[in-house]
């Protein structure tokens, strides 16, 4: 069952659009993923204790912050969102506190659709992180235990989102690290949805429904993929460190606040993979997808497994064809299309990818002026 905040989401976040407006293809992970943990903020105070547990001092990475435990100042929930608040100030002989919350003794899973909706913090010498550790860490350490790394961000690059893994073959150490990174417009200004789909071959990482990395189970053992062990998650605000500092940290930035409107874990319904709707489709994303607005333009990126005529057609809400393009005899493999809509007005419009086969998929889109 879902939440009365859940529910209560949709009234207060601009989202009615989704019971009047719902699209005839449904997201792929809606029917195929079942919601088994979340935490909705729809209660005031300390973060849920049933839920939440705390890092506590100076954990890692020659960070500069103290982690400080059950304390408001660092972690809050108010109005439906959990607030992360680093400070430059004095804690009893610490000069910059913040907090780290993770579920180690709480909650653990091992595969599933990990997604959480935040607005991260910004500014020189912040590294905000939603990641994972394997539980078994305390026994055979790290890198071995495996690490996750759904969302990283450091605030000398402020635009750049890192997805990362780190095991005992790969790992920043070794300077043999496996990852990504994707270009987003001033992440630090609205919510998004960073996520895995996290299987026992590979694992997807994704901001918004934009994947932009995969790493794959290669078969050699636990040196490679110790993701077949039960890992936690770990929210945290960092300030200054190995990453994080390497540029300083600007002490006028603060307070810094790391916002969290919600956390779902999933795990899959069905043992088949997960797959697109059509099968002709690899994938089809929006750069920018509902419920984040674009202005003027977005970027349409799609793939295709044989070579066909496609079409990309784009309606206004009254269901008005606003835009098309044709492709014939298209090759297989991966293609991109920027839709301008500075001649449009702001509003809610829909992109349809269509084959010669008949096969049609929908996304939603905004354009907000």
């Amino acid at each position: 069952m879902l939440s009365n905040k859940l529910k209560g989401n949709i009234m207060k976040k601009g989202m009615l659009f989704l019971l009047t407006l719902f699209l005839t293809i449904s997201s792929v992970y809606s029917q195929n993923w079942k919601l088994v943990w979340s935490d909705e903020f729809d209660y005031n105070g300390l973060p849920d204790a049933k839920k939440w547990g705390y890092e506590e001092g100076y954990i890692r990475n020659n960070e500069s912050q103290y982690y400080t435990k059950n304390r408001p100042e660092n972690a809050r929930v108010a109005n439906g969102i959990l607030t992360i608040e680093s400070r430059k100030e004095t804690y009893l002989t610490h000069e910059y506190t913040s907090a780290s919350l993770i579920t180690k003794k709480t909650a653990s899973w091992t595969y599933g659709r990990i997604e959480v909706r935040a607005k991260i913090p910004t500014g020189k010498g912040m590294w905000p992180a939603i990641w994972m550790l394997g539980v078994n860490i305390s026994t055979v350490g790290w890198p071995n235990c495996g690490e996750i790394d759904i969302m990283e961000n450091v605030g000398f690059d402020p635009n750049r989102i890192h997805a990362n893994i780190h095991c005992n073959a790969y790992n920043h150490v070794k300077n043999t690290g496996k990852g990504n990174s994707i270009l987003i417009d001033k992440p630090y200004q609205g919510f998004h949805i960073y996520a895995i789909e996290w299987f026992a071959d590979h694992i997807d990482f994704f901001v918004d429904s934009l994947k932009y990395f995969t790493f794959k189970n290669e078969g050699t053992g636990w040196k490679v993929w110790p993701f077949d062990k039960k890992h936690y998650l770990i929210l945290n605000s960092a300030i200054g460190g190995a990453w994080g500092g390497a540029q300083g940290v600007d002490d006028s930035i603060f307070p810094q606040r790391f916002y969290i409107d919600y956390v779902r874990v999933y795990e899959q319904t069905s043992s088949n993979p997960v797959v697109q709707p059509s099968q002709k489709f690899l994938d089809f994303e929006l750069y920018q997808n509902y419920p984040n607005p674009f202005n003027p333009a977005t970027q349409i990126s799609f793939s295709i497994k044989d070579q066909q005529d496609v079409n990309l057609k784009f309606f206004n809400e009254q269901g008005h064809l606003v835009n098309a393009v044709e492709y014939l005899s298209l090759a297989p493999g991966f293609h991109r299309y920027t839709f301008d809509g500075r001649n449009l007005p702001s509003g809610v419009y829909f992109c349809q990818l269509a084959t010669e086969f008949g096969e049609k998929i929908s996304k939603k889109m905004i354009l907000m002026k």
